[in-house]
């Protein structure tokens, strides 16, 4: 019988049995699913780190009493597709780690 193995870092602290490769912390799904319901307030972009661009979309809905929201909803329903369409890898890349900013 053969026995194939497989590269693994164990930590000897708590046993915990990892890949070499580490997963990084995606955050495609929950930024998509928040963009598409609520894009208008910038919840979104508060997940992702963008606190600038998420302040803005927030200010701008809450300050124009609604009538921001008319242009910042789409904005947020846009962005939360394109969060969810792309590669989880692409994604990654994308926003987690060159932070670009809209769209």
């Amino acid at each position: 019988m053969e026995q194939t193995n497989y590269p693994q870092n164990t930590n000897s602290d708590s046993g915990i049995t990892s890949s070499s490769n580490p997963q990084k912390e995606n955050k495609k799904i929950i930024a998509g699913i928040l963009g598409i319901l609520f894009g208008s307030f910038g919840i979104h972009k508060f997940i992702l780190g963008y606190n600038k661009e998420g302040l803005i979309m927030l200010l701008v809905s809450i300050l124009t009493c609604g009538l921001g929201s008319t242009i910042m909803g789409p904005i947020g329903l846009i962005e939360g597709i394109i969060y969810l369409t792309k590669s989880d890898e692409d994604f990654y890349n994308t926003y987690q780690v060159n932070h670009k900013g809209w769209f």
